[in-house]
């Protein structure tokens, strides 16, 4: 009679029960910890980006961070209620979505600083290249998934087409930035698959000799590198001025709110927060904030490694991959070591279609993570 009293109530456990029991709590607390120090650092470089474009509302850029966060944890705990499945399906729905919306891109998007990369949506201006990547990523997972179980299935082909698309499309916005980072995601998805080297070294080979090409036909890519090989010239202002902000914060930072370079700094509280950051906070909160990217990105390829399903471990350790060379792509602007992409800091900059992304990211993470029967290797 006990056992009989105590089996309904484990066969009738709330969504949210099983939720919490299955999902992986260290990785949500590191997305939890991410999203709200982005929210305190934009409280920080929010007033500066406000005075320097004349807006009345000192925490403008604040508010609209925080709804863009509240947003996107909100959407990426829903999106870890889904099965595999359901979450393998939203990632190619998205991918197809944004294909249609980078074409709609050319003929309806608006420019700015000489790119035309977003659609107009109400007060929103959504940039569909930053949702394509992790969409791209779990395709390719998927393609590669299939060709383990069936070798004759064209998946290389496939994934190649749609990459080649994509590019295409990113190309003629111009966005080499998100390009190069959606080349890179792709090649770490093939490596990961233990596909052939040959056809690594074609993919490397083709973004090299496209790399160059660029370089010598397109003047706004010609004039980047310009920029980042002659340091000191009147075109690496923004460079400049994060290198100067990093250096005034010292190991401790000049305070909260007594960061004199952000105002000056025209992409302060989005590419260069962390220039910001350092300024005001130094090099401990700054090491504490790539410590906790660097956590993120760890717990998801230890829990990559433990997976049993191939798709999930191709899609959370490429997913994972994007998230970390976009940090360090970002890193790499802020301290001169690199050319500016308009890359955003993970989590942490201002950026409604960025922020959305990178949770929408997070969602399949914590989905494709989630701890089912079967897929560590024990039921539970």
């Amino acid at each position: 009679m006990i056992t009989g009293a105590i089996s309904p109530g484990r066969t009738h456990r709330s969504p949210f029960f099983e939720w919490w029991r299955s999902v992986d709590h260290i990785t949500l607390a590191f997305l939890v910890c991410l999203i709200g120090t982005g929210i305190i650092l934009s409280m920080a470089a929010s007033p500066a980006a406000a005075a320097r474009l004349q807006i009345d509302n000192p925490f403008y850029f604040l508010y609209r961070h925080i709804v863009f966060a509240g947003a996107g944890l909100v959407g990426a705990i829903i999106l870890s209620f889904f099965s595999i499945l359901n979450a393998r399906r939203v990632g190619v729905i998205a991918l197809l979505g944004m294909i249609v919306m980078l074409i709609a891109v050319m003929f309806l998007g608006y420019e700015v600083k000489g790119a035309q990369r977003w659609i107009r949506i109400g007060s929103f201006g959504l940039q569909p290249a930053e949702f394509i990547k992790p969409a791209f990523i779990v395709f390719a997972a998927w393609m590669f998934a299939v060709r383990k179980k069936d070798p004759t299935f064209p998946a290389v082909g496939l994934v190649f087409a749609f990459y080649l698309v994509i590019v295409t499309l990113l190309i003629r916005q111009p966005d080499f930035g998100q390009s190069f980072l959606l080349t890179l995601c792709f090649a770490a998805v093939f490596f990961f698959a233990g596909l052939s080297l040959g056809w690594m070294l074609f993919l490397l080979g083709t973004t090299a000799i496209g790399a160059v090409g660029a370089y010598f036909t397109l003047p706004h890519v010609q004039t980047r590198v310009d920029r980042f090989l002659s340091p000191g010239g009147e075109d690496n202002y923004q460079t400049d001025k994060a290198l100067e902000a990093i250096s005034n914060g010292g190991f401790f930072g000049r305070g909260p709110g007594e960061g004199a370079i952000k105002y000056s700094l025209p992409d302060g509280h989005t590419d260069f927060i962390f220039a910001v950051t350092v300024e005001e906070f130094g090099f401990l909160i700054s090491m504490f904030l790539i410590i906790l990217l660097a956590g993120f990105v760890i717990r998801c390829f230890r829990a990559a490694l433990r997976l049993n399903d191939y798709f999930c471990q191709l899609a959370v350790a490429g997913l994972a991959t994007m998230i970390g060379l976009q940090a360090v792509i970002n890193l790499y602007v802020n301290l001169n070591m690199a050319p500016p992409k308009g890359m955003t800091l993970p989590f942490i900059s201002y950026g409604g279609s960025s922020l959305l992304a990178l949770c929408f990211t997070a969602g399949l993470i914590l989905a494709f993570t989630r701890r089912r029967p079967g897929l560590y290797g024990y039921n539970d």
